[in-house]
């Protein structure tokens, strides 16, 4: 570091501060005290506490947990505090510093996407530089009402689909403007909205379904619905959502795909444009309330249970995508946030379960999410 001398410390020095009142962690052979960024983690403090004390080198490359980017790498050298070292006793019996490791910030060499460029999750929240990407690409300028600019831009289907599964993001995470005018409201949902305005609705369906069926009778057509609706969640992603080869080349298509998906994959991490706006779940919802009844003709209340199931496994579903972006989660729930944000930093036509890859592993469509390094 120019303008100082930093101390070199030993192994066990280094390990008394393992604390949230004074965390030291090292990579190779450099020591820094992370103390102050414990509450600025994107994970929480309680991931760095977990190594508070000791090394993070392969943490920082597990891919379970997540790869970190270079800007990562660059950040945290701001805490940068000093060396590792070894104890060896000289003659006299005094401790003499020796530098376990030469090498020192030693930085993972990672798979770089040649589409996205992009190699981990961690690049989906590097904030867009709206001039300069638009005078690269040509495509959509993020400081304006992106709707129109989708209608009236004259792209072709080929450009379209290649630019708006680059992901961008949108000044440290807001939400980039969509119709620009009194209409912006309904394209903005908090993750709230879904269990405050569907779960009175399925809890009342399925009350009035036991009323004519049993709770025995009720709970095994619901369940049926509940467990049906991952192949729905599969179905509609693959073939509704990423109708890409099928889509018409005409502005028209090419804009009602941008509301649909396409400024998902376009701004994946705009929090208030991942669940599904109430309007769009009506629209989408209704044709499947005149199936559920067509399929279960002889029966009203087998048809509402099936369909309050299945309106219960959407909520999951949209709960779940919100969490997968945006929470940090168990362990258990790791891998399918990797192979999720996969599907988006890396290869949009694969990996289109959401709460599952279980019909991505049946019908051929799994995401691999184990990236080699160059």
């Amino acid at each position: 570091m120019p303008g100082r001398t930093l101390p070199t410390l030993t192994k066990a020095e280094v390990e008394k501060h393992s604390s949230d009142k004074s965390c030291y962690v090292t990579i190779g052979a450099n020591v820094y005290d992370v103390t102050e960024f414990l509450d600025s983690h994107p994970g929480g403090p309680e991931l760095i506490l977990e190594y508070a004390g000791k090394d993070i080198t392969e943490i920082l490359k597990d891919e379970i947990s997540h790869t970190h980017s270079d800007s990562a790498y660059e950040m945290i050298d701001e805490f940068l505090v000093g060396f590792v070292v070894q104890e060896k006793l000289k003659p006299n019996g005094k401790v003499q510093n020796e530098i376990v490791d030469s090498q020192i910030n030693e930085k993972v060499n990672q798979y770089v996407h040649p589409r996205t460029g992009m190699s981990c999750e961690e690049d989906l929240s590097k904030d867009t530089d709206a001039t300069s990407d638009y005078k690269t690409h040509k495509f959509l300028d993020l400081n304006k009402p992106l709707l129109m600019q989708v209608w009236r831009g004259g792209f072709s289907k080929e450009f379209y689909l290649d630019q708006v599964h680059r992901p961008r993001h949108y000044k440290g995470g807001a939400s980039a403007p969509l119709f620009g005018n009194f209409l912006e409201p309904l394209s903005l949902t908090p993750w709230w909205v879904v269990p405050m305005i569907w779960v009175p609705p399925v809890c009342y369906g399925t009350y009035l379904t036991s009323q004519g069926l049993g709770s025995l009778t009720t709970a095994m057509w619901w369940l049926g619905g509940f467990g049906l609706w991952s192949l729905i969640e599969y179905v509609m992603h693959r073939f509704l959502f990423h109708l890409d080869d099928y889509l018409p080349d005409h502005p028209a298509a090419l804009t009602v795909h941008f509301l649909l998906h396409g400024i998902h994959h376009y701004l994946p991490m705009d929090k208030y444009r991942l669940v599904m706006p109430p309007t769009l779940f009506v629209a989408l919802a209704t044709p499947f309330w005149k199936l559920a009844h067509t399929l279960f003709f002889w029966d009203w209340n087998v048809a509402v249970a099936v369909y309050c199931g299945g309106v219960f496994g959407y909520i999951c579903y949209d709960l779940t995508h919100y969490f997968l972006h945006h929470q940090n989660l168990p362990l258990w729930y790791k891998g399918l946030k990797k192979y999720h944000l996969a599907h988006h930093f890396l290869d949009y036509e694969l990996g289109f379960g959401v709460t599952s890859r279980f019909w991505d592993q049946i019908f051929g469509t799994e995401l691999p999410t184990a990236i080699k390094t160059k």
